[in-house]
């Protein structure tokens, strides 16, 4: 029976697909492309979910003098669904609507910094050796491994909200310090650092209802899709595999029917082992 109402969710999502290629004029050229490195689609899929030290942060960022603007990689997103892009250090950002990242095409050894103007939600992978560092025009965001969400609307206003870790924010005139853990939230009002308790705790989802990768390897695509998952996780047969590039929308919909999806998008199969799903050519 769950199968049968799998199968029945999987055909609808396809045939909006279809619909969408045919109204976009893209069909043809989609299904020629089903057995090469890269593919550009929009469909139903799962929401993708956070591991390990995690919060989410909002804020208009100004270009850092630091880095070399000849050697920044920027990411911007002009569309509803959130934009999701993963760093060499394997970090994720989770990217809001209207908002742009930039940051070094590599890090350096002792520090990453990156530059965002708009929302999102950082999901910072924990090296202790090289902090991760957000500037803003009036307060400087430093943390080791850990997830918070940042919003700022407006060049004076600032709000950083943890979910899990601990983040230290500065001040950068005045020289205020506050160290944020997972459940609080810290605003700038009046030039002062005012730190509360999180009033949202469910805010965090509103980034992983809705989510988009672009010309993102699949390894990293499914990282991203399992991170939360506790029933299903999908994995590559090979590291090869994994290094495929994808352009793909996903919303609400369950683990197997994406590893469906893109089974068909690369022409693989899969097979279940345990609680896993595994995909092969």
């Amino acid at each position: 029976m769950e199968l049968n109402k799998e199968k029945i969710r999987t055909d609808k999502a396809w045939k909006r697909l279809n619909a969408r290629f045919d109204k976009d004029g893209l069909l043809p050229e989609t299904r020629s492309d089903r057995t090469g490195s890269r593919l550009f689609l929009k469909w139903g899929a799962v929401a993708a979910v956070i591991a390990g030290a995690v919060c989410c942060v909002a804020l208009w960022m100004l270009p850092s003098q630091e880095i070399d603007p000849q050697n920044l990689v920027t990411q911007e997103n002009r569309e509803k669904a959130t934009l999701v892009k993963t760093l060499e250090d394997g970090s994720v950002i989770y990217l809001a609507q209207e908002s742009t990242l930039q940051y070094p095409e590599h890090f350096a050894a002792d520090k990453r910094k990156v530059n965002l103007q708009g929302e999102a939600f950082f999901d910072v992978a924990k090296k202790s050796e090289q902090a991760f560092l957000v500037e803003t025009k009036k307060v400087r965001v430093e943390v080791l491994g850990t997830a918070f969400d940042v919003r700022s609307k407006k060049e004076d206003a600032f709000s950083l909200s943890v979910r899990r870790g601990r983040v230290k924010v500065s001040l950068k005139e005045g020289g205020q310090n506050v160290f944020v853990k997972a459940g609080e939230t810290v605003t700038l009002e009046n030039n002062s650092l005012i730190l509360t308790v999180t009033g949202h705790s469910g805010g965090f989802d509103r980034y992983t209802k809705n989510i988009r990768f672009k010309d993102e390897c699949l390894e990293d695509v499914l990282r991203a899709v399992n991170r939360e998952s506790s029933d299903w996780q999908i994995e590559t047969s090979s590291p090869a595999l994994g290094k495929r590039k994808l352009t793909v929308e996903f919303s609400d919909s369950s683990p197997e029917t994406v590893a469906e999806l893109i089974c068909w998008t690369f022409n693989l199969k899969s097979s279940r082992q345990g609680n896993k799903i595994v995909l092969s050519e």
